[in-house]
């Protein structure tokens, strides 16, 4: 049974740690503490060599990792300036097992959860279609929640993908995402989104409720607890009511 959740503030994005932390303190019978980003507590010498191995090379290529030394240097700034990082894609179960080895060793059992916000962009392999997926949040200990994964993750609305393929009829050339976002009708998360926090309460809770029951994500549409690949879904189950499914709402509301 978790009870101690640590929530370390992401670096550079709009998601605030501090409102996820009294929103999880309403509805979970547990602690909840805010701390320093993970990576400015946790980094050694090591670390951006490692970032570097857990680099997505390719959507196609199950293999990860380029350690030449222009790469670990970009790696290096990105630990210092995490703004100047950007445009790539790691191992989001790797980078989980290399933060879960600099947890203070006190803090590594089941009963205290830590969850990570992070500004790196987070993929999960796929065995089934044999490529890359973007993640918004990878659970087990510790959690990471990926906040660019809030807005690149969940596929966008049908209109979205149709303005831009007549775009490129048209023009011969992809617009920029800023164009096509402002186009487009349909509900969806862009980029430093103003409901970015509200719809990282949810996955927060998510990574509470896996720890405590070992359930990944609720099947039902619309809850808290769902985990949609669409963004009209992300908008429906994480800021619409109700909050969660009538299972779900007897244990959290």
């Amino acid at each position: 049974m978790v009870e101690q959740v640590s929530i370390y503030r992401a670096p550079t994005t709009v998601a605030d740690a501090e409102e996820i932390a009294r929103w999880l303190r309403e509805r979970i019978d547990a602690a909840v503490d805010v701390r320093d980003r993970f990576t400015a507590a946790h980094a050694d010498e090591q670390l951006a060599e490692e970032f570097a191995e857990t680099r997505v090379l390719s959507p196609y290529e199950r293999e990860t990792g380029n350690t030449m030394l222009g790469i670990v240097r970009y790696e290096e700034r990105a630990l210092e300036s995490p703004e100047q990082a950007g445009g790539v894609i790691y191992d989001g179960l790797a980078v989980q097992r290399l933060f879960g080895d600099r947890l203070p060793a006190d803090e590594r059992g089941l009963d205290h959860l830590h969850i990570v916000l992070t500004s790196r962009v987070l993929g999960t392999w796929g065995d089934h279609d044999g490529r890359w997926h973007k993640r918004v949040n990878v659970l087990g200990q510790p959690a990471l929640i990926s906040v660019p994964g809030l807005y690149e993750a969940p596929a966008k609305p049908e209109s979205y993908y149709k303005e831009k393929q007549k775009h490129a009829l048209v023009s011969g050339d992809t617009p920029p995402r800023e164009v096509l976002e402002s186009q487009v009708d349909g509900d969806f998360l862009v980029e430093d989104d103003p409901r970015t926090t509200d719809a990282l309460k949810g996955y927060a809770l998510q990574a509470v409720h896996y720890l405590d029951t070992g359930e990944a994500f609720c099947e039902q549409d619309g809850c808290r607890l769902a985990n949609p690949h669409r963004q009209p879904g992300v908008i429906d189950s994480q800021l619409r009511e109700p909050a969660f499914c009538a299972e779900h709402a007897d244990r959290y509301e």
